[in-house]
């Protein structure tokens, strides 16, 4: 039976070179292996050929091989994508200013927010709460508006503490709620990470969004 030939590949340098190192070798097997089946096919004796179960056993190892190879390239593209290149685009978001439906940090200044009425509504009203949920104040908008400037103060006109705070615009038919939406807002990305191969924002804020939520970047 042939076996495929052993890589005699000296210990590769780390990361990338020893990656493809690993896979040169297993490449070279691989065609040495197939080249030493070709010629043992051509050149087998027509009056004892060879035995099925044999030939069957080595194709088997033949794929194998083949798979292995498949493989390598893989793990070495994944590496590629999540390494030194892939860092280099995550680095890009941390410091930026991005629009995405989230919390936001209220800091003594009015803060814009992003939503879009529903287009059956005849009203719509912008909810303000807290960071622990309570509502504080309530915005009308019109049903045309897609951003309100809310000033962060109460209808005393006392500015509300400095902290975290959310708002969900409430589409309505009359009386009937059709829908509500987190507004977005912007906030500063503290951190960027691939989790599950997508890009995970941190924001200020304190929220986790993923990078295809973001309709907007500024600097």
């Amino acid at each position: 039976m042939i076996s495929p030939t052993q890589s005699n590949t000296a210990t590769p340098a780390p990361n990338q070179s020893s990656n493809a190192a690993k896979t040169t070798g297993l490449a070279s097997d691989f065609e040495t292996f197939l080249k030493m089946l070709t010629v043992q096919a051509r050149n087998q004796d027509p009056l004892k050929p060879l035995d099925a179960s044999e030939y069957a056993s080595q194709l088997a190892q033949f794929s194998m091989v083949e798979q292995q190879v498949q493989t390598n390239d893989l793990l070495s593209t994944l590496g590629q994508d999540l390494g030194g290149g892939n860092l280099d685009k995550l680095g890009k978001w941390v410091g930026m200013d991005v629009r995405a439906p989230s919390a936001f940090k209220l800091a003594g200044a009015p803060v814009t927010l992003f939503a879009k009425p529903d287009a059956a509504a005849d009203k719509a009203v912008m909810v303000i709460r807290d960071r622990e949920g309570a509502i504080i104040d309530r915005v009308s908008m019109s049903k045309t508006d897609q951003k309100l400037v809310w000033s962060g103060k109460g209808s005393d006109g006392q500015p509300f503490p400095a902290g975290t705070y959310s708002a969900t615009l409430e589409s309505f038919d009359g009386d009937k709620l059709l829908s509500q939406q987190l507004a977005a807002t912007y906030n500063n990305v503290v951190e960027a990470q691939i989790v599950d191969n997508k890009v995970m924002l941190t924001l200020e804020s304190g929220q986790v969004v993923g990078a295809t939520a973001v309709t907007g970047v500024r600097a």
